[in-house]
């Protein structure tokens, strides 16, 4: 979450626990700009991502204060770090102030804003609606709508894989493709998930046959990357607030409000959209500055190479001996992320 800037790179330590019956374990916490990074703090390789606006603390009123990813969470984590404590607390009233206290949004935006919209043409109202909308939507609540777009996919897909290696060796791969700081939350769905996709919060949805039928992590993580080159060509909340409607756009610019019900059949729209084509060029960039070989991702989405041949013709690590993005014990975790 970009809005709190003066929280970026802070670090303590803490005592996570995967369920409630397992022992605490000290990790290394992270304060990211859309997550928080659990990470082992010998080998410093991550052990859980989470969403900052999901967090929550579970145990109000007592001391020291413990926090879940989400309610429906097993994980848990107890810190002490008074520095840490007060950013989570300055992530969760930002979820508030955008969810439940609009004034802010509607004081700036519709004393300027809603007067000009209701003179405009009729043909140029629904799509510059959406997109001056899309474009006041602070991070907190992007993060809020897009849950809620992949809990209406959920519906069709079933609940997201959550076996806790699996979800540690993914945690490792989005690491390594962004960075600590800037790594988007991955998802990947029991079935029904054909191709990669994305949602607002920085949420990315990565079909499982790419993992579970592929013969290392390439294909999976440079499906992420385009996937994430796609949010960043296309602001993902533009496409959602279409499927949503131009009244349920003007709420959301005017009381800062998405009404239940709104993204009902969104994710259902999301599996049948079409991905938005990317320059050749600005993929192969991408790859080569990821330092990620593009072919198994190519062969990956087009096994004739019909729409590929120049990416796998220009693959910057094409027959160099790679590093492996993840290790074998993480890459094996990983395929069975669906399992148990």
């Amino acid at each position: 979450m970009t809005a709190l800037k003066k929280y970026q790179r802070l670090e303590c330590g803490g005592l996570w626990r995967e369920t409630p019956q397992d022992q605490r374990r000290e990790v290394l916490v992270r304060f990211g700009d859309a997550t928080l990074v659990l990470s082992d703090p010998k080998s410093g390789a991550a052990i859980s991502h989470w969403s900052l606006p999901a967090i929550e603390r579970i145990n109000r009123g007592e001391e020291p204060p413990v926090f879940a990813p989400g309610p429906d969470a097993h994980e848990s984590l107890e810190l002490t770090d008074p520095d840490m404590i007060a950013a989570l607390g300055a992530v969760r009233n930002a979820v508030q102030s955008a969810t439940s206290r609009p004034g802010r949004l509607r004081g700036v935006l519709l004393a300027g804003t809603a007067a000009a919209v209701l003179l405009v043409g009729v043909l140029w109202l629904p799509s510059a609606l959406v997109r001056h909308t899309a474009s006041v939507v602070p991070p907190s609540q992007r993060a809020d709508i897009g849950q809620r777009a992949l809990d209406d996919l959920a519906r069709l897909t079933g609940t997201n894989c959550r076996n806790q290696l699996g979800l540690q060796a993914l945690a490792a791969l989005s690491e390594r493709v962004f960075g600590p700081l800037d790594t988007p939350i991955l998802y990947v769905m029991p079935e029904g998930v054909e191709r990669p996709l994305h949602l607002p919060g920085d949420m990315i949805v990565l079909p499982r046959r790419m993992i579970e039928e592929a013969n290392g992590p390439e294909a999976a993580a440079g499906a992420a990357l385009v996937e994430r080159l796609r949010s960043r060509a296309r602001d993902p909340m533009i496409p959602l607030l279409e499927f949503a409607g131009l009244r349920v756009t003007f709420g959301l610019l005017t009381t800062a409000e998405l009404p239940n019900g709104a993204l009902d059949g969104y994710g259902e729209a999301a599996l049948r959209a079409t991905p938005a084509d990317l320059p050749d060029s600005t993929v192969i960039s991408a790859f080569e500055a990821a330092q990620i070989p593009l072919t198994p991702y190519a062969v990956a989405v087009d096994p004739d190479g019909l729409t590929t041949g120049t990416l796998v013709s220009n693959d910057p690590y094409k027959g160099l001996s790679e590093t492996p993005l993840i290790s074998d014990e993480a890459w094996l975790a990983l395929q069975g992320i669906c399992s148990g």
